[in-house]
């Protein structure tokens, strides 16, 4: 069975060890790798064995058996024997010592044989000669009470005592009775379970096989998505040395774009100042002139005009425009400086970087259309070739030879098992008439005791006592009678079975569980002298191999394969066979071709970036924001035109009617008309001018500062794309490379883990090796074996102490022939002696079959 399941083995092993060939050796790091999980089956035969309630006693009988026998299991003794060709001669000293323990009670058990049929002859030929007992007569004690209570107990307890031993026979015997049913049953199980290996060897080799589908179709994926898988990975390399220095130059364009419109507003508002200044000065100096020629008329010569006109002349000479054009210099240079530095466009700069960057995976597939396509047709004659050669390989022919052997080993369980069930029901049966027997005599015990105790009348003399009381004593002595008869009988069945079970216990059971049997397995040269290791030798025929049997069997408890179990890399050493650089090679060869370009990309000019420097260095200082500032915060006029007229219409209002009066409200209409129509607008183009003078401040101070910013990031950007934007495209063109080849070094490992640990797992042998020490030999043969005997053999050997106890309870409840007649309590009376020499009477000397007693005696 080992054999063809190794064979089916090493087919697999053939089969994915032709797959490829050629190559060199790739990293397994391979993101987003496949996860397998070789399917397995439940088994259906349990590990270990329960007793179930006779668990109990069957540990009562292991704690005796230690106790008789409580040497450690005997290694080198039975190692030395084995070497010894069973010599025992050789091996006594050491085998008595061992077996000291089982010897003395054997001993015993042969004296119990021999003894108690010549105590039981002689103890016969005694009582018929009147002598042990045997005299119908009973002499009359002080303690008679006591002692007839003290037999009754201890006979009770002992009858108690065998009756549990009987029961431990019984249920014993009932273990007997199904052991074969069970046997069956377990046998069947793990029939089953071989079964159920074997059908699961082809279904995990289909799925290994499949596994290879699944991977091609993940590969597949990784080569449709090579445009995001490498595409993607070079672009996101360049982006953290390109995307900042794209954004610094898009940041500068609106920041140049908001100082050229800071400008503008900045210039347009200095015009309109300007001419507004220039108007609003002619405009006043003419109205001035006009109410100075009023106040010079003849009209202010007399009181009480004079001093109106006196009180008026002193605040002429403040209507006049407060603003001073000289010191608002127009910012044409400056913005002929910016308009130079926006004419270089460093959007469209930042956009073209853009798009270089967002273009590279496009570029990717677009370049390896073709070596995709010999990729995939490499793959797809792998998995061509993986088909046409597990077609071609026996493997099923090997399965159903397999399950030809089962199922014949099976039928001839089936077949031998009526025999089985014959002999075992031969045992039985002996069991039950042993345990049967011993319960009758027990029974007869029970009786006695119990016609006794109920049937003795305390008044009632020995030779009045009543039918029930005499039946009690009669059912005494037969119970004595057929332990004499029948107990050798049963000491030998159970000295035998003592002997047998106990030794397949300490010597098998014992050391099967402890793994100690292994050990004696597993020495060197024991099994055969020729070979080291026997199951090295058996198996891979090379015994100097290090296989043993407890190494196997731990292997196999744990569910690990047939290959890794029995070590069958010694036959086919798949690490040798079965390269993974192999496997790997045809696909690596391939994706050397992959040859993808990315054409370098000048971020600026030279052009661009002279004028980028020009404009750093021409800019700085060139604005002074204060003095524009300063002049922008002034009023348009140096008086406020509002209250100046309202202070001369005030005025003119005391002047008498006339031409003077009229003239100067005629002045007061044009101040409040230049202050609406020319104050107001120039005060709102100097709040407009000062804005732009603030944004221009906010936007165009730093803007050297980020010039000479972004040419230093530029450089530094172009630098990194000169110089390594070719390094970065190798790597990570080899890096996609090993993910591709990773999909399937990450399938090839678990290949070999599968098939070297997973595969045809060899745990239902270990299971099957547990049914038949543990199970069957030791759970349904030896324990209850053991408890047969140790039942058995507790209630013959407590019969020696019951038939003592019996034969003297019976003297109190059987009818005596004579008794004991006194004429004082105190002392023996001498009227007696002339009677007899025994100092009795006999109820046939004087013709009285039941004689009235002189002196009442004690009971």
């Amino acid at each position: 069975m080992t054999t063809i399941l190794v064979f089916s083995v090493l087919l697999l092993v053939g089969l994915c060890g032709n797959i490829a060939s050629g190559g060199q050796p790739a990293s397994t790091s391979t993101p987003g790798a496949l996860n397998y999980e070789l399917p397995t089956s439940e088994y259906e035969t349990q590990d270990t064995f329960n007793a179930g309630i006779v668990g109990p006693l069957y540990q009562m009988v292991h704690i005796f058996l230690h106790v008789v026998q409580p040497n450690d299991f005997p290694v080198d003794m039975i190692r030395k024997l084995v070497q010894s060709k069973f010599d025992f001669s050789d091996n006594s000293k050491e085998m008595v010592y061992y077996e000291i323990g089982v010897l003395i009670c054997a001993i015993l058990g042969l004296l119990f044989i021999v003894l108690m049929p010549l105590v039981g002859y002689f103890f016969c030929m005694c009582r018929c000669s009147n002598k042990c007992g045997g005299e119908m007569h009973q002499r009359q004690k002080r303690n008679e009470p006591c002692r007839r209570k003290f037999l009754a107990v201890s006979l009770l307890v002992i009858c108690l005592l065998m009756s549990l031993g009987i029961m431990y026979g019984f249920v014993a015997n009932h273990q007997v009775r199904t052991r074969i049913k069970r046997t069956q049953k377990l046998a069947e199980s793990n029939y089953r379970d071989l079964q159920i290996l074997l059908n699961e060897t082809p279904k995990q080799i289909d799925y290994i096989l499949a596994q290879y589908t699944t991977t091609k179709n993940k590969a597949f994926s990784a080569l449709d998505g090579i445009d995001s898988l490498l595409g993607g990975r070079i672009k996101d390399q360049l982006k953290p040395n390109v995307i900042p220095v794209l954004n610094e130059i898009k940041d500068l364009a609106t920041a140049i774009k908001q100082t050229k419109v800071a400008l503008e507003n900045m210039n347009s508002s200095l015009k309109i100042i300007q001419d507004g200044s220039t108007q609003l000065s002619t405009n006043l100096t003419t109205l001035r002139n006009s109410i100075q020629n009023s106040l010079n008329s003849s009209d202010c010569a007399s009181d009480p005009a004079s001093k109106i006109c006196g009180s008026i002349k002193p605040g002429l000479s403040n209507l006049e425009s407060n603003l001073n054009s000289s010191q608002l210099p127009s910012v044409d240079r400056e913005l002929n400086t910016v308009n130079d530095i926006y004419r270089t466009d460093l959007e469209s700069v930042a956009k073209r970087g853009y798009t270089f960057i967002d273009e590279i995976p496009g570029k990717v597939r677009n370049q390896t259309v073709a070596v995709i396509a010999d990729v995939k047709q490499a793959l797809d004659s792998i998995s061509s070739n993986i088909k046409n050669m597990s077609q071609s390989i026996p493997i099923e022919e090997v399965l159903v030879e397999a399950s030809h052997y089962i199922n014949d080993s099976n039928s001839y369980f089936h077949k031998e098992l009526p025999k089985l069930e014959e002999y075992d029901s031969y045992w039985w049966l002996v069991g039950l008439i042993v345990s049967f027997l011993l319960t009758l005599i027990v029974t007869f015990f029970f009786l006695g005791l119990l016609c006794g105790v109920f049937g003795y009348d305390k008044h009632a003399t020995p030779t009045r006592r009543g039918c029930v009381s005499n039946t009690g004593g009669i059912f005494l002595m037969t119970g004595v009678g057929l332990s004499f008869l029948f107990c050798w009988i049963l000491m030998i069945l159970v000295v035998l079975t003592f002997v047998v079970g106990a030794n397949v216990e300490k010597l098998i059971c014992e050391p099967y569980a402890n793994k100690k049997l292994f050990q004696v397995l597993d020495t060197p040269y024991l099994l055969r002298e020729q070979w080291q290791f026997f199951l090295s030798g058996l198996i891979l025929k090379n015994s100097n191999i290090n296989l043993t049997f407890e190494q196997v069997y731990r292997d196999c408890k744990k569910g690990r394969g047939v290959y890794a179990t029995f070590q069958l890399d010694n036959v086919f050493n798949i690490s040798e066979n079965f390269n993974i650089e192999q496997h790997t090679g045809k696909i690596i060869k391939e994706l050397e071709n992959l040859n993808v370009n990315v054409d370098n990309i000048e971020l600026l000019d030279k052009a661009g970036r002279k004028n980028l420097q020009d404009f750093a260095h021409s800019w700085k200082d060139a604005i002074d924001y204060s003095k524009y500032l300063k002049e922008a915060e002034k009023s348009p006029t140096k008086v406020d035109l509002l209250a100046f007229a309202s202070s001369l219409e005030e005025k003119a209002n005391k002047l008498p009617e006339g031409k003077l009066k009229q003239d100067l409200k005629t002045d007061v209409q044009n101040i409040i008309a230049i202050h609406q129509e020319q104050v107001l607008p120039l005060q709102q183009s100097l709040n407009a001018f000062k804005q732009s003078v603030w944004t221009l401040e906010r936007t165009g101070d730093k803007l050297p500062e980020k010039v000479n910013k972004v040419i230093a990031s530029l450089d530094s950007a172009q630098n990194f794309l000169t110089t390594n934007i070719s390094s970065v495209v190798i790597a990570e063109t080899q890096k996609y490379g090993r993910t591709v080849t990773g999909y399937f070094e990450h399938y090839l490992q678990w290949v070999l883990y599968a098939i070297t640990e997973k595969m045809t797992s060899c745990k239902p042998m270990a299971t099957m090796m547990d049914s038949a020490v543990n199970g069957v030999l030791c759970g349904y043969v030896a324990d209850p074996l053991n408890l047969f005997w140790f039942g058995i053999g507790k209630a013959t050997v407590l019969l020696l102490p019951a038939v003592i106890i019996a034969v003297k309870l019976a003297k109190y409840y059987r009818r005596m022939d004579s008794e004991d007649v006194y004429d004082d309590v105190e002392t023996v009376p001498m009227k007696n002696l002339e009677n007899g020499s025994n100092g009795y009477h006999k109820d046939h000397l004087y013709g009285v079959h039941n004689p009235v007693m002189t002196s009442p005696s004690r009971y």
